[in-house]
């Protein structure tokens, strides 16, 4: 298994360093034998090594996969810039929303047993949102400028962003003070609670209107909590983790596993890296330590995440073991925004949305290359995932920092792993 770097030597080392324990439990392969070009991979460790040397990351880890084979991962700079630590392979990483998808499929895996519809009113499992209202547009809170819900909020909507929720950093003015009362990301609020408090938020539109990123998907979780009858943390542990083999992956880190977190990273004033004072939305390391956010808490690998991209891509299943139906990933990574006037996530349509990740929809209009069909998602502190179909490709860029893509690297990382392919 040849699996050498060609055009960058100095990185040699920090690369099988990196792999070490890590690929023999993953199939891996040489880029030419599964179609990618190793030389113009190298280009691409050029590219990240260079936001590195520029300050614009602390660190990163890449992993390019093809047929099921791993066929290139690397490692860059420090996954903790004050001690010195080197980014490796199972270096831990807050994947924030990347945590979306898996909690999509949690919640595809109870629709295969057929214990809900997806138009099934939400409130026929979580009644504690029976009483929510929507903002109306121009209207001030002062004045109570709200109304009722024209339909119920279905499990649909909460798939595909349409429910109405927002996100406090997101969300319009009129509604800003009742995130801030509601502060859902304290470190003392369960998930009960936070679907209380929640539930004081009014909606900034009337479900199935449109797409507005938000929310949607912790509430997810929290209804497959309801409807699995066991804690959501379990649930992903016995039906995803475990079969699965990620090891790495959950909502705390243990222990004897903190010194693999990387830290997360932004520029100051003076555009030198320094640390975050405090990771936000929840993203607590320490067990006890708010509630399983299914939009935003996970912890990862990149072997781990990887091993679930790839379990999509073969159609459910990996190494024997089937997650879900070859039929519901394929309807999982269709758009699924057509019941809206404009079922698209961007203005310009190149990008849809399924149950759960984004689907491109035209090429031209997205300005970068990939695959009509592609489908993942990306988290808040600049991680991202590729799954391609129609290349069999799955690609992952992990870093921590934020803002997040501040310095556009993911439209560079998927430039330079589609033109590897031969």
């Amino acid at each position: 298994m040849d699996m050498r770097f060609r055009v960058l030597p100095p990185l040699l080392i920090l690369f099988y360093s990196s792999l070490a324990g890590f690929s023999q439990s993953l199939p891996a392969e040489s880029p030419e034998k599964v179609g990618l070009d190793a030389e113009r991979l190298g280009k691409l460790h050029v590219m990240v090594q260079q936001h590195i040397d520029d300050h614009k990351h602390a660190g990163a880890v890449t992993l390019v996969a093809r047929n099921g084979k791993i066929a290139d991962i690397a490692t860059f700079g420090y996954r903790d810039l004050e001690t010195r630590a080197p980014m490796t392979a199972d270096t831990i990483f807050r994947i924030y929303s990347m945590s979306k998808i898996i909690t999509s499929v949690a919640a595809l895996i109870l629709f295969e047993e057929g214990r809900y519809s997806l138009d099934d009113p939400i409130t026929d499992y979580i009644p504690e949102l029976r009483s929510l209202k929507v903002m109306n547009p121009g209207g001030g809170s002062d004045r109570g400028d709200f109304a009722r819900l024209k339909r119920p909020i279905t499990v649909r909507h909460l798939f595909t962003h349409t429910a109405g929720f927002t996100y406090d950093f997101s969300t319009p003015d009129q509604l800003k003070p009742y995130w801030a009362k509601a502060d859902v990301w304290n470190e003392n609020v369960d998930f009960k609670e936070f679907i209380r408090r929640i539930s004081f938020i009014p909606l900034a539109h009337q479900p199935g209107e449109k797409f507005t990123y938000g929310v949607n998907t912790d509430v997810l979780g929290y209804f497959v909590q309801v409807v699995s009858g066991m804690p959501f943390e379990q649930f992903l542990q016995e039906r995803i983790f475990n079969p699965l083999k990620m090891v790495d992956t959950g909502f705390d880190v243990a222990p004897e596993k903190m010194d693999r977190l990387a830290k997360i990273y932004e520029n100051g004033p003076d555009k030198a890296l320094r640390p975050i004072a405090k990771p936000p939305y929840g993203t607590y390391a320490e067990a006890g330590k708010g509630f399983p956010s299914g939009g935003g808490g996970l912890f990862s690998t990149i072997s781990d995440y990887y091993r679930f991209g790839q379990m999509l891509l073969n159609g459910g299943t990996l190494d024997g073991k089937r997650i879900l139906g070859r039929k519901t990933v394929e309807f999982m990574t269709i758009n699924q925004l057509t019941f809206l006037e404009k079922p698209a996530t961007d203005p310009r349509g190149a990008e849809g949305f399924g149950l759960g990740g984004s689907v491109r929809l035209d090429l031209a209009k997205g300005g970068t290359l990939g695959s009509v069909g592609q489908f993942g998602w990306s988290g808040a502190a600049t991680t991202t995932f590729i799954m391609d179909p129609k290349e069999q490709l799955v690609a992952l860029f992990f870093a921590q920092h934020i803002p997040f893509n501040q310095h556009g690297i993911f439209a560079k990382f998927g430039t330079l792993v589609y033109g590897a392919l031969e």
